[in-house]
């Protein structure tokens, strides 16, 4: 089974940016659908973006032009570049795989890893 780990989280002002890293290890996720998602206590989980074992990209509307969703398969690693940070950003941020499924939908990833927080003030 695959483990997911995140990292890079933290506390940054508004307009300021942060990377996140995904390490993934007990299996190879090469053919995997990666994704980020975020929540908020409360809320509903929400998808923020994805990344198909070709290398194409989706993302939800209130982050295009401000993240960037990417994966080096030779280290294990997903990533999420997060630029021009709002206060609304601020939740804990989750990295997800699944073998069949892609998307921003949170029922269709069997991988999960613990969370990182970002807060934006």
């Amino acid at each position: 089974h695959v483990q997911l780990v995140e990292s890079g989280g933290g506390s940054v002002q508004a307009g300021g940016s942060l990377r996140l890293s995904c390490t993934t290890s007990g299996y190879p996720t090469t053919h995997f659908c990666m994704a980020w998602f975020r929540q908020v206590p409360g809320e509903e989980r929400e998808g923020i973006a994805s990344i198909d074992s070709d290398g194409d990209t989706t993302y939800t509307d209130s982050v295009k032009g401000r993240f960037t969703i990417s994966r080096d398969n030779a280290k294990n690693i997903l990533y999420l570049q997060m630029n021009g940070l709002k206060p609304e950003d601020t939740a804990m941020y989750y990295c997800a795989a699944d073998g069949a499924f892609c998307g921003a939908l949170w029922e269709h990833y069997s991988y999960w890893g613990q969370g990182t927080q970002v807060t934006v003030s």
